[in-house]
């Protein structure tokens, strides 16, 4: 079982429990911080004999003097014969006001300790927090890999509103819950008897009566030197008993003095395990810890219940989404056999879509996660569809896929690995280029070679089958239908038109940002929030494949923007040229993380060509840091296709861009295309390189590979290129 399953079942079986844990512990962590208020002013270095001193004066009687954690002073002493405890004031010894413990907080304890259950309780909420500590610690490890490392643990977190929810409110508070799942299992097993504090029973002491008069607190050598911060407790000798002894307790251990010589009479130092527990207490509890660490507490507990509503509804969708694979035949009987590796289950329509064309074909077919690999005599031909996760890895269900391949022997059928990734990042698809050469170290044969599909494109795949087609010989169509999500309706409200080139009109699309409620964004409804730079899907009528466009737009913005060029032919451009304001589309948000701009002060190199303009513009309208940005932007002709020229002007002049580069092609004295623009640059470019700048490359394919072979020839001076920037998450494209 993998951490998303520790991590997931722990966490729907034991949600209840742990919010009352959580909640309760919210409320005592707030406890420490009321009575800090409490406490009287500084007073930590007043030596503990001036304290008696002050107190005998104002309190007759007094029996014991302790010092709380939260620093307040509470003296318990006889009146005759009824007993009180009364707050003091260290500084002059006066009384300010009676001491009495809340109700709340001492139910709340017992609420959190024992769950109202005596000893019985005490074990649930031992195991709980046993439960809280893995549930945590699996937490961190899906978290450092839905990140892709410590390093980038920082960066902005994308997806849904649970999603979201979810991995910010871990990301702040999953080394808190971490601690206090470890204090609370050690404290646990102290009050079960599995750690014992004390090391042995108290000495048998008695003052030595000598008939000389009692040694005043004042002229006690050891009451002087220890400090009222140290201190725990004092006890009085009784004044009942002659022999009695002062007994005073620090944070050290106990030490018991005649009360007639004030010598020592015997020490008994606190045991390494109560130390222990006193630490724990703290960093549990906020106990005797400065007031943040205890509001860190609070918080922490009371987002337990948001940690599990929000991952309730993740898994709620998740299993919505769960691939359910027709017509699947037993593997002993299938002679074709698909293995998946798929994170968050899109690859499983991929398989879907494989694996039914197989069947029409008259194939009985298999198809199983990939950690189930395997190829008996009946298999004529073996596919595995490995999507990559986080910096390069498996997904979390076949980490151990790769070691299970390793130890079988290879079978005489051909295995064909089709990959899935993003090539924004640098490890594009690295775990099916790992497994694919595993496979041929091993002696496995292929049909075909080794495909990677980018950002899960439809038309990549449909070339893959015609290509699987011809190699087996027979009539092979896969109709993949993505698994869409919920679409939203977005209206239009205005639009820019331009006129293009040879009959390539374009439009600047403008939709009103739709009202929704949290509840509906909390459980993945309506249009997820997104930057400029993701991707949005318009579902055109008549067509259940989305089209993807880049978004000149954030929710920061309150509207929704993209750049369309309408392409002959082209279903969805043609229905998007037409729209008129108040007409509506079908869509959906889908997040290209590997393009998004950190924030930083960074310069950034933005380059594009045509409607690529698009997310570069979004990227500049919210650059608020006024970070450096630079635009090259490459179009046809200036009065015809320069997308976004009023914009641009003005941010120009807000300081949101800082230098602005134009190559038009097809004017004279236009200045060619954006790759002339960048050499013309060359010197202005390298420095900005060099001290660290970003690049970010949108447009066509042909444009995108024009630009990094300009690049890796400007760079060359440095001993860099587009391949070491990419490598270091320096340089992203976003090509179409």
């Amino acid at each position: 079982m993998g951490w998303k399953s520790v991590h997931r079942w722990l966490g729907l079986a034991l949600g209840t429990l742990a919010m009352v844990l959580g909640l309760s512990g919210a409320l005592l962590a707030f406890d420490p911080v009321q009575q800090a208020w409490q406490a009287p002013g500084d007073a930590d270095t007043l030596p503990v004999a001036a304290l008696v001193q002050r107190v005998q004066q104002t309190i007759p009687g007094i029996e014991e003097v302790r010092r709380l954690p939260s620093g307040v002073i509470v003296v318990y002493s006889f009146e005759g014969d009824q007993a009180r405890a009364v707050r003091i004031d260290p500084a002059d010894g006066a009384v300010l006001g009676p001491y009495q413990a809340s109700a709340l907080p001492r139910w709340v304890k017992n609420l959190h300790r024992t769950l109202l259950a005596g000893d019985t309780g005490r074990w649930g909420a031992a195991l709980t927090a046993l439960a809280m500590l893995v549930l945590s610690g699996s937490g961190l490890v899906l978290l450092l890999r839905r990140m892709g490392g410590w390093r980038r643990l920082g960066a902005r977190v994308r997806g849904t509103l649970a999603q979201r929810v979810h991995v910010v409110t871990g990301r702040i508070v999953l080394a808190v819950l971490l601690l206090t799942s470890v204090t609370a299992l050690y404290m646990s097993s102290t009050t079960l008897g599995l750690v014992s504090l004390d090391a042995a029973p108290e000495p048998e002491v008695a003052s030595a009566v000598t008939g000389q008069g009692e040694r005043a607190a004042g002229d006690i050598a050891l009451l002087r030197q220890v400090a009222l911060q140290d201190l725990r407790a004092l006890n009085f000798p009784n004044a009942s008993d002659p022999e009695d002894a002062w007994k005073l307790t620090t944070r050290d251990g106990a030490t018991w003095l005649d009360r007639y010589s004030g010598e020592p009479l015997a020490t008994q130092p606190a045991t390494a395990a109560q130390q222990l527990y006193n630490l724990a207490l703290m960093l549990h509890a906020g106990e005797g810890a400065w007031w943040f660490w205890a509001v860190v507490l609070g918080l922490a507990g009371a987002s337990v219940p948001l940690f599990w509503v929000s991952g309730v509804l993740i898994w709620w969708r998740a299993r919505q989404d769960r691939p359910r694979i027709t017509n699947n035949s037993a593997p002993a009987q299938a002679d074709m056999l698909i293995f998946v590796a798929s994170e968050g289950g899109s690859t499983w329509g991929f398989a879907q879509a494989l694996h039914d064309a197989l069947v029409r074909a008259g194939h009985r077919v298999h198809s199983a996660p990939l950690e189930q690999f395997q190829a008996g005599p009946g298999a004529r031909q073996v596919f595995v569809l490995a999507a990559t996760y986080g910096e390069g890895q498996a997904p979390a269900h076949a980490s151990g896929a790769l070691a299970r391949i390793a130890a079988l022997k290879a079978g005489a059928a051909p295995v064909t690995v089709l990959g899935f990734g993003d090539r924004q990042f640098p490890a594009y698809c690295a775990f099916a280029n790992e497994l694919d050469a595993l496979l041929r170290e091993r002696g496995w044969p292929a049909l075909l070679p080794l495909e990677r599909i980018h950002q899960q494109s439809a038309q990549q795949f449909a070339r893959w089958g015609e290509a699987l087609a011809t190699a087996l010989g027979e009539a092979l169509v896969l109709d993949y239908r993505p698994r869409l999500p919920a679409t939203t309706a977005l209206t239009l409200v205005s639009r820019q038109d331009y006129a293009g080139i040879e009959g390539q009109s374009a439009v600047i699309l403008r939709f009103a940002w739709p009202a929704q409620s949290a509840w509906d964004r909390l459980r993945g409804r309506g249009l997820a929030r997104f930057a400029a730079g993701d991707l949005i899907a318009i579902v055109p009528p008549g067509s259940p494949v989305p089209r993807y466009y880049s978004l000149a737009s954030g929710s920061e913005d309150g509207f929704v923007e993209i750049c369309v060029r309408h392409l002959a032919g082209g279903l969805c451009s043609s229905h998007l040229i037409g729209l008129q304001p108040g007409e509506q589309v079908q869509a959906f948000i889908r997040e290209n993380p590997g393009f998004a701009l950190p924030a930083s002060r960074r310069p950034v190199l933005l380059i594009g060509a045509g409607t690529g303009v698009a997310p570069l513009a979004g990227f500049i309208r919210r650059n608020d840091r006024r970070a450096p940005m630079h635009l090259w932007f490459g179009a046809r002709d200036p009065a015809r296709d320069y997308y976004f020229k009023p914009e641009i002007e003005r941010w120009q002049g807000e300081g949101r861009v800082a230098s602005v580069r134009t190559a038009f092609s097809r004017v004279p004295d236009g200045g060619g295309y954006v790759q002339d623009a960048l050499r013309r640059d060359a010197e202005r470019v390298r420095s900005l390189i060099a001290r660290g700048a970003l690049v970010r490359v949108c447009g066509s394919r042909p444009m995108a590979r024009g630009v990094a072979e300009t690049l890796d020839t400007l760079l060359s001076a440095l001993g860099l290129s587009v391949a070491q920037l990419k490598a270091r998450g320096r340089y992203a494209e976003d090509v179409f």
